[in-house]
């Protein structure tokens, strides 16, 4: 590309509203569009190094890893930057099927493909793994997301209730218990009962934080005990307890009378006043613990956090026990509890669905201490279990299809700029930001990128029939100079129409950063057919006055409007703009 043409091209960027006006929020698009730009230029630097200087000198070295870098960047800031990666990916799949068609040493050949995987491989995933650890570093006080990460992860934040609270459980405390088994989550209890069977209330598994989680640790059945008074007793391995939910009174049990629901070859686990039972020892529970996690202490004392234990059920032998099956609907479709017969007491019984551990203690007799001495968590589970959560939160915001939003639009509008997005509230009063592209910018290059295949294709058949225009090797010296500009738009753009979630017209931005460097390439390859290039900066300079003067005159919606928006009325050139007055909503 030419210089004034690469100058137009960097004003084509500086003068598109859209960029600007997301460049004054607080969003990540900003971070986005600079590392998109900076793995297009180690991209395009690299491929231009490739072929003209030595491999494997100091500055093709430079250039690969400067590209292993910016992937790392680009894909740490939004997710989006994975298709800067599969754009990469494919440039480097074309550039090693050409080397091997040139039939180079088998040697050099393994030294390229090794050299790619440690930059475009490596790299970035290690970059994009230090930006998680710099993340967990700089953030270690609790928030209001805490919830989705795992309780040794939870223990480790200041401020988090788990971080602080009594490390040793006593007889009279509080305790949320939760099993071991992932995916179930906290020993629940409700006031709705079982359909069938025992008709007491159900016992179940729910995965978030509730009061109905809450249940208070009693000694065995027929012995009196004043926990507000009487001296504080530490639970150890082998002691006898009972759960008495605490919002409801009633007490865990299990009966060899009743199956469990689901599990017919398990007992049902319920909770019931204890008043009203008829037999004794149903509602005894015996403390088995397992192992002390990330704990020195080789002790059998019950601790919150660290210690894994089992239920036994003291007169049946049963172990309590959560699997994967869900209850229906009168269940809440909440996981199932049951006790699984054990009849020969095994003591080597160790699977995760049998195994508990107390998430958080409460009693106020008991010194609280600081649970991150205690508990620790792996970094890269940790890093793991966030991306899934990144992964959920973002399927779940899922568009209504019977409501109109003016914020939401469909990526088939996006490249023509069908519906611009109001920023902010469109009172009189407040300061307005519209988020509008430069509409010529944005017709133009759009044209361009949806034409570029069908030209392709064209000169392709021309040259097949030997009658082309090009001379030879300018064909391919386009294709190589344009495939990521145009490869760029289409993998930023095209995923879009199979994604289900809520779309705004911001994610069009990488995509448009793409499209106006391929509509500059686009003008500087005529300019300089026509007429021999004679006119080509005169071109450049017209163009670009052009495009800054639709710049101003939308300027308005980039830095503020903080009068009535009738009064930019004029700047409405499509009917689908809602500048003062949005015709679709009800």
């Amino acid at each position: 590309m030419s210089r004034p043409m690469a100058v137009l091209a960097a004003s084509f960027i500086l003068f598109d509203n859209a960029v600007c006006v997301m460049s004054r929020f607080v969003l990540l698009d900003g971070q986005l569009l600079f590392f998109t730009a900076l793995t297009l230029l180690s991209a395009a630097t690299f491929q231009n190094v490739s072929k003209y200087a030595e491999p494997f000198s100091r500055r093709w070295w430079t250039w690969l890893m400067m590209t292993g870098f910016s992937l790392g960047c680009v894909i740490s800031s939004k997710w989006i930057g994975l298709f800067c990666v599969i754009l990469v990916g494919i440039a480097t799949i074309d550039d090693l099927f050409r080397k091997f068609c040139e039939r180079i040493p088998w040697e050099d050949y393994t030294l390229h493909w090794l050299a790619r995987i440690n930059g475009l491989i490596v790299l970035p995933i290690v970059i994009y793994t230090l930006c998680f650890w710099v993340h967990f570093k700089l953030l270690y006080r609790t928030g209001s997301g805490e919830h989705k990460m795992s309780a040794n992860f939870q223990a480790r934040l200041l401020g988090s209730k788990l971080n602080s609270q009594p490390y040793d459980v006593t007889y009279g405390a509080f305790v949320d218990i939760r099993s071991l088994y992932n995916g179930p989550g906290l020993l629940h209890s409700h006031i709705d009962r079982y359909p069938s069977m025992s008709r007491q209330q159900q016992v179940t598994c729910f995965p978030h934080r509730d009061t109905n989680n809450v249940w208070q640790l009693h000694k065995a059945r027929g012995i009196a005990a004043d926990y507000a008074l009487d001296k504080i007793e530490f639970i150890n391995h082998g002691d006898v307890v009972q759960l008495v939910h605490n919002q409801t009174g009633a007490t865990l049990r299990s009966s060899k009378q009743f199956l469990a629901p689901l599990t017919t070859s398990h007992f049902e686990v319920a909770a019931e006043n204890i008043t009203d039972a008829s037999d004794d020892g149903i509602s005894n529970w015996r403390v088995e613990v397992v192992k002390q996690k990330h704990s020195k202490r080789s002790d059998k004392r019950l601790h919150a956090m660290t210690t894994v234990f089992r239920l036994r059920h003291v007169s049946m032998g049963c172990i309590l026990r959560v699997g994967s099956r869900r209850l229906p609907k009168w269940g809440w479709n909440q996981s199932e509890v049951t006790c699984l017969p054990d009849g020969t007491h095994k003591k080597n019984v160790k699977s995760a669905d049998v195994l508990w551990y107390v998430e958080h203690n409460v009693n106020t007799r008991v010194l609280k201490d600081d649970l991150s001495k205690y508990v620790k968590s792996n970094f890269l589970v940790d890093m793991v279990q966030l991306n899934i959560e990144m992964g959920k939160t973002n399927n779940g915001l899922s568009p209504d299809r019977d409501k109109y939003n003016a914020l939401e639009s469909e990526a088939w509008s996006w490249p023509f700029l069908v519906y611009p997005m109001r920023m902010v509230g469109w009172g009189d009063k407040a300061i307005k930001y519209y988020e509008i592209g430069n509409p010529l910018l944005w017709w133009a290059s759009a044209i361009v990128c949806i034409m570029y295949p069908f030209r392709l294709l064209y000169w392709l058949a021309r040259q097949r029939r030997q009658c082309s225009d090009w001379r030879p090797g300018e064909l391919l010296e386009f294709w190589d100079n344009s495939k990521l500009l145009w490869g760029g738009w289409a993998l930023h753009y095209v995923p879009f129409f199979l994604m289900s979630r809520v779309l705004y017209i911001h994610h069009y931005l990488p995509a448009l950063y793409f499209a106006l460097l391929q509509l500059a390439f686009d003008l500087d390859l005529f300019f300089k057919h026509w007429r021999r290039g004679r006119y080509l900066h005169l071109a450049a300079w017209c163009i670009g006055v052009v495009v800054c003067l639709v710049f101003l005159y939308f300027l308005p919606f980039t830095y503020g409007w903080d009068r009535p928006a009738k009064e930019l009325a004029g700047r409405k050139w499509l009917n689908t703009w809602n500048v003062y007055e949005d015709l679709y909503a009800m």
